[in-house]
């Protein structure tokens, strides 16, 4: 599907029905990365109406050169919501960059987003990380992906198996050749987005935070630090889980996924 707002067509795909959730990817992949993890999570959830778009210069969402910067970026998003989640009740969710993005349009729309889960989100600024190290790796395992794509699946999980291996083929490898680098890098020479239009006030909506104890890329403290801003917020900060936590740990993520609708329904209906 696709939608056109200020000037971008933004493809999207949508499964189900009920309250709207915008799942939101990280860079380098399109949808097929955070559907891939979440789909089944709302197999045993339902009564939402998922929505996944690929971010401006991945997947089949051009970048095209008004976007300058992330501002601009959050600007499509929050013109995307009210085309097709429309003006109600929303959830948010966001995986890395994503979160990052996700973030942002809570504190744009308070009211509005009555739940906001972030996996393992970058910020502003990303402060220590730990090194890559990969902590499972199966013998023998032999991805056949290419030397770009295995560099990129061996930089990217700590658990490297059969497992991890077919989430990565099925979801991230076929992403990498639909980047627009040039688009990307335009936008990211402007990373840190504006603040508030108003005097800004807590977010105080059931939250969940996952992050990954050898995350290299966005680390755990940040996160961590994160949810500190949350009144309500569930953080979880989960061992032998990298960036690539939405694949190492599936049922884990399903279960603390499931946990923060059961809050967010908790807390509309009160």
């Amino acid at each position: 599907m696709e939608a056109t707002v200020r000037g971008v067509p933004v493809h999207y795909v949508e499964s189900g029905s009920g309250t709207p959730v915008l799942a939101l990817h990280g860079v380098g992949v399109d949808h097929r990365e955070v559907a891939g993890a979440l789909e089944p999570v709302f197999a045993a959830a339902p009564g939402f109406r998922r929505l996944y778009p690929d971010l401006p210069g991945m997947g089949r969402t051009p970048a095209p050169a008004s976007l300058a910067g992330n501002d601009d970026v959050l600007d499509v998003l929050l013109d995307f919501i009210d085309a097709v989640a429309g003006p109600g009740p929303l959830l948010v969710i966001g995986h890395s960059y994503g979160g990052y993005l996700a973030g942002a349009i809570a504190e744009h729309r308070p009211e509005q987003v009555i739940g906001l889960a972030l996996v393992c989100p970058v910020g502003a600024s990303t402060g220590r990380v730990p090194e890559h190290e990969v902590l499972v790796s199966s013998p023998g395992l032999s991805p056949d992906l290419g030397p770009e794509l295995e560099a990129s699946y061996r930089g990217y999980f700590v658990v490297q198996t059969a497992e991890t291996l077919d989430r990565f083929r099925e979801t991230v490898a076929p992403a990498a050749p639909l980047v627009d680098e040039a688009g990307l890098a335009r936008i990211f020479s402007r990373w840190e987005l504006r603040g508030l239009p108003g005097p800004g006030a807590v977010y105080a909506r059931p939250v969940l935070v996952l992050a990954g104890r050898q995350d290299s890329t966005s680390g755990y403290a940040g996160p961590a630090d994160l949810a500190g801003q949350y009144p309500r917020c569930t953080l979880a900060v989960l061992d032998r889980a990298g960036h690539a936590l939405l694949h190492e740990h599936p049922a884990l993520v399903r279960a603390l996924v499931v946990d923060w609708l059961a809050r967010v329904r908790e807390h509309a209906a009160a």
